[in-house]
């Protein structure tokens, strides 16, 4: 990556990949450019360079989630025929969360991208995952609006289908009812640890239910959460077998 650090927009602009790739990546063309570009403009970089015809994608980000929330949706529905919809809400919530939309956001690269004030870019805001997610929203509500709703959810079943069969697996759910149901109380939850930069946190938890502690890594608090929480489940479903 090259030097980003100064506040001159054409220098900015000379770090961000060319967007063609991008829409390489995503299986799809733009008509208007201009789309693509305003999803991937931060609010930091819109402010930092005043311009009548350069917008931030805050609104776009505004209507991606109403995308994402949708079309997610309907993948469930589908994929999940028999569930409810407590159980479908909980999974769409994890698939749409800050964490899945980041993962995915790194997944197609879209960090280098982003447009970022100097600001943001000293704090390698490119990593940081409500970035990444807020832009990710920002990029498919701009996919909607340029092609259409198939083109959207043409793309977003390619990035969600793969998750689908995990997405019912909500093992804290699945802790805290059976030590409910079992115990009569519910497991607490406590972050041992916090290491590494702000953008690269590497998070211990530990998860106490009665006398048995368990505890999980992860990159951020919930994911280290699962992580002891799937290893205190396996604990007790395995000593009730």
């Amino acid at each position: 990556m090259k030097n980003c650090g100064e506040k001159k927009r054409s220098q900015i602009d000379a770090c961000v990949l060319p967007l063609e790739n991008l829409e390489a990546v995503l299986g799809y063309h733009f008509k208007n450019r201009r789309l693509l570009e305003e999803s991937l403009t931060h609010p930091t970089y819109a402010h930092e360079h005043p311009d009548p015809e350069l917008a931030d994608n805050q609104r776009l980000e505004f209507f991606g989630d109403a995308v994402l929330s949708l079309v997610v949706s309907h993948l469930l529905m589908n994929h999940f025929p028999d569930a409810r919809e407590g159980e479908l809400t909980r999974m769409r919530a994890n698939l749409v969360s800050e964490t899945a939309l980041s993962e995915q956001a790194r997944g197609l690269g879209l960090g280098d991208y982003i447009r970022l004030g100097a600001g943001e870019m000293a704090t390698h805001g490119r990593e940081k995952s409500s970035i990444l997610a807020d832009t990710l929203e920002a990029v498919m509500a701009a996919v909607y609006l340029d092609g259409g709703s198939e083109k959207a959810f043409m793309i977003l079943r390619k990035l969600f289908s793969p998750l689908l069969g995990n997405s019912r697996a909500d093992v804290k759910t699945d802790l805290q009812e059976l030590v409910q149901k079992k115990m009569g109380f519910v497991p607490n939850y406590r972050v041992m640890d916090e290491t590494g930069p702000a953008h690269e946190k590497i998070f211990t938890v530990e998860v106490t239910v009665g006398a048995m502690t368990t505890t999980g890594i992860g990159r951020s608090k919930k994911l280290a959460e699962k992580a002891a929480a799937e290893k205190a489940l396996k604990q007790l479903t395995s000593r009730e077998a």
